[in-house]
């Protein structure tokens, strides 16, 4: 694989779930305590050879993706049918001069990093490439689960492979495929479109995690993979800063005019910098000082926005995943109460989290302490995040 290639990932999250029951699409059901389609999306934006991500959603869905991944995803409407939905996000990954694609199902919500490697590396040699398992179970023909002609209808074994995704494709191959497929005629993966045209698809070795969910009985299993994934930790940050006369107030990445602002190496919002030690706490990755010293000068001034997003991306560079943060705001003055949505929503958009996982408080010392004689302001944090085991 060459630097040049431009690596995107489409997730087709159209479908409307009937076999899951719940009466509501699948993808959106929660499990782990987060949307099927959020695990998928967050497994392939956070991959290092990933350059973009497109989710395909049924036409009006577009709020219920956005509010599942929590950030601003990139969306396209699907067709009527898999194959035309997976033309449509073909089409928007060649206008982001897409040269492979990864084309995966939202309802397999589990992506090992292992397995989109394994793809992507086998794309150097073939026109197609995607997980597979050997069939392990025996196999029998039956009309009905009380048929009794299924003893005498065995299914050889042999050289059966379960197909999963993502399954990836260098882009001109599975183009071409969906060009030369019948119209009327439905494909059951994008990898039978580009062997029919001749093209070679290799197996790369797929993993369980991976099976697809399907049925209601599926959640179960899939609830008590995502437990055993991930173990969670908390952490808490403080910190304080004085406020001095011809300075800025920023606080939670909102400046808030004030006659003071606070003093500090960096634009001293004392509310980012103990939620960004909350965030380090959690992966013992130290304090804000260790990662933006206040001898550099190259932080002077600097927003604090970007050390929030610094330990967000540590996070995530571990596998991790954001929970929920807790921030309260200790002054006299300025009233945080008109501030709060505002911030609030800053802080979501800093971490990618949705605004429901960020809690904004304030408080006073009822005039006791150097905050309540209004000389500085304090913060202190709470982080919670999931990590794999």
């Amino acid at each position: 694989m060459t630097g040049s290639e431009h690596i995107v990932a489409i997730i087709v999250a159209g479908g409307g779930g009937s076999r899951a029951g719940a009466g509501a699409p699948k993808q959106f059901r929660l499990v782990g305590g987060r949307a099927l389609l959020a695990h998928a999306y967050r497994a392939f934006v956070d991959h290092p050879l990933i350059d973009d991500v497109i989710v395909v959603v049924a036409p009006g869905m577009e709020e219920e993706a956005r509010a599942a991944v929590g950030t601003e995803v990139a969306t396209v409407n699907g067709g009527a049918t898999r194959r035309e939905s997976v033309a449509h996000g073909l089409a928007a990954a060649t206008a982001r001069r897409a040269t492979r694609v990864l084309i995966h199902d939202a309802a397999r919500p589990f992506v090992p990093a292992r397995v989109i490697v394994e793809v992507v590396v086998a794309l150097d040699e073939h026109q197609g490439a995607l997980p597979a398992l050997p069939v392990a179970d025996t196999l029998a023909r039956s009309e009905t689960l009380r048929d009794t002609r299924v003893l005498g209808d065995i299914v050889a074994r042999d050289g059966l492979w379960r197909v999963q995704t993502p399954q990836g494709f260098r882009l001109d191959a599975i183009l071409a495929a969906h060009a030369a497929w019948p119209l009327g005629e439905e494909a059951t993966d994008d990898a039978q479109m580009v062997r029919r045209l001749g093209g070679a698809v290799a197996l790369v070795q797929g993993d369980p995690v991976l099976d697809k969910v399907t049925y209601p009985s599926d959640f179960a299993l899939a609830e008590a993979r995502a437990g055993a994934a991930w173990r969670t930790r908390m952490a808490t940050g403080f910190d304080v800063h004085r406020l001095e006369d011809g300075e800025e107030l920023w606080l939670g990445g909102v400046h808030i005019p004030h006659a003071r602002g606070l003093s500090g190496h960096s634009d001293a919002d004392v509310a980012l910098h103990a939620l960004t030690d909350a965030l380090l706490g959690t992966i013992a990755a130290g304090d804000i000082g260790t990662h933006f010293p206040p001898s550099d000068p190259q932080w002077r001034g600097a927003e604090s926005g970007q050390f929030l997003r610094h330990a967000a991306a540590l996070i995530r560079g571990r596998g991790g995943e954001i929970e929920f943060v807790d921030l309260t705001i200790i002054c006299e003055a300025p009233k945080i109460g008109p501030h709060r949505a505002v911030m609030t929503a800053r802080i979501a958009e800093l971490l990618e989290i949705p605004a429901d996982r960020v809690s904004v408080k304030a408080t006073t010392t009822e005039k006791l302490g150097f905050t309540g004689r209004g000389e500085g302001i304090a913060a202190q944090a709470a982080a919670t995040v999931r990590l794999p085991t």
